[in-house]
């Protein structure tokens, strides 16, 4: 790893909506452009901002282009609000005023119960895991990316696993100065459902995910977070990862992304 959580950052804030990229952003496919997770961090915390009374439910992003490694902007807007269901619109655009990302999201109010029936719920072993590398082994471009920056553990034999699997990740924050959301916080895991469970490996097939939706049913209660993810690879050329996301004390939401599978370029 490459820097520890303490003290690195995803984004430099340069004003209200404006953004520069880190280091830390950077994702494994191209040396200019960020990695989605950390991107959809900031469509949260936009998103959030716009309706802090009301919990972020669903989160859906159209990845129609690259964000690069440079300054971005974050536009946000409330859709609709009533008492119970709130939905919004967020974007991003690159300095040229290029759409990036296209989010839509759904919030709902919270009303507290002392108690309420569920399904059984528990969260994957925490306690005997294996800090490993980072869930992508490497890059299209042989630079540090998003994976170096952050501190991950496996179960015992998974870190070279080819398929499904579980990893617990603990992240950056998504600004300097600033601590992140719960759900923020969540966003970077979310997004590396393909990266935690290919089925073949980076030099061999590019998996980029070109969509990502989140439900989240409980806000996170812990730093360090898990997945639990597996991928379907289809021989037209199209997949799908799904994930199952937890905190210490179980289930928090899930994750699925549309994969655009290709033969990777030696």
């Amino acid at each position: 790893m490459v820097g520890t959580s303490d003290n690195l950052f995803y984004f430099k804030q340069i004003d209200e909506n404006q953004f520069q990229a880190c280091d830390p952003a950077r994702g494994p496919w191209s040396p200019d452009h960020c990695h989605a997770g950390p991107v959809t961090g900031l469509v949260a915390r936009a998103l959030e901002r716009a309706l802090p009374d009301k919990m972020l439910t669903r989160l859906t992003l159209d990845l129609v282009r690259a964000t690069p490694m440079e300054e971005v902007h974050v536009f946000a807007e409330i859709i609709h609000e009533g008492r119970t269901v709130a939905t919004g619109a967020a974007e991003i655009r690159d300095a040229q005023g290029r759409l990036c990302v296209s989010a839509r999201s759904m919030h709902l109010s919270r009303v507290e119960f002392a108690e309420m029936p569920t399904a059984p719920e528990s969260a994957p072993e925490f306690g005997g895991t294996i800090a490993g590398a980072g869930p992508l082994k490497g890059s299209a471009h042989g630079l540090p990316t998003f994976g170096a920056y952050i501190e991950t553990t496996y179960l015992p034999g998974e870190e070279d696993r080819v398929g499904p699997k579980t990893i617990w990740m603990r992240t950056p924050p998504l600004l300097e100065n600033e601590a992140p959301s719960p759900i923020q916080s969540l966003c970077p895991l979310a997004d590396c459902g393909n990266g935690i469970s290919y089925n073949a490996p980076l030099g061999e097939m590019s998996f980029m995910n070109t969509d990502l939706t989140i439900h989240i049913h409980r806000e996170p209660e812990s730093d360090w977070l898990a997945s639990k993810s597996e991928s379907h690879w289809r021989r037209n050329g199209v997949g799908m990862s799904h994930s199952v996301l937890y905190d210490r004390n179980g289930p928090v939401g899930v994750a699925l992304q549309s994969l655009a599978l290709r033969p990777q370029k030696k």
